[in-house]
């Protein structure tokens, strides 16, 4: 698709302060920085895990089973934990299955749970993604560690204003 030929975040803001002036043109450019910044990111994060057949949502769920004990979750809990609705889980899950990435199997804890269960091909597929991620600093290479750390701190205070955890 190549390069934008403007920069869509400057012309929004421009728009912006031409209707409601420079003080509220500042958070809306911030905010559209952002979900700008996600879309780029989430586009070269997927770039990156492609050669595993996988997307950066299904990676992030590997992961997540891989951390666990026994490499397991109830499909609810991993959505919970991914923080994406129960039906979005379910589909990276059966996607995962059938890349042979995971297997789905009834809890013994609970009769209506189903589990999914990371497999060894999963667990490598993650590994293999996880270095050529961190090979690549997660596609934000053009910063450095101290951008990164700022980038992280202004955020956490963000999403510590709007209730996302207990500080």
């Amino acid at each position: 698709m190549g390069p934008l030929r403007i920069d869509p975040v400057a012309e929004a803001r421009r728009h912006w302060e031409e209707r409601y002036g420079d003080e509220p043109a500042r958070p809306m450019a911030a905010v559209t920085s952002i979900m700008r910044a996600q879309q780029v990111l989430l586009a070269r994060l997927n770039e990156l895990v492609k050669p595993y057949n996988l997307t950066f949502p299904r990676y992030e769920a590997l992961v997540l089973l891989s951390y666990t004990k026994h490499g397991e979750l109830p499909i609810g809990k991993l959505g919970e934990r991914l923080q994406v609705h129960r039906t979005s889980a379910s589909s990276i899950v059966a996607a995962l299955e059938q890349d042979g990435f995971v297997v789905r199997t009834p809890s013994t804890r609970d009769g209506r749970a189903t589990l999914a269960v990371i497999t060894e091909k999963g667990r490598a597929a993650a590994r293999a993604a996880t270095q050529d991620l961190n090979d690549a600093e997660f596609g934000l290479d053009a910063l450095t560690p101290d951008q990164h750390e700022l980038i992280t701190g202004t955020l956490r205070t963000l999403r510590l204003d709007a209730g996302d955890f207990v500080a």
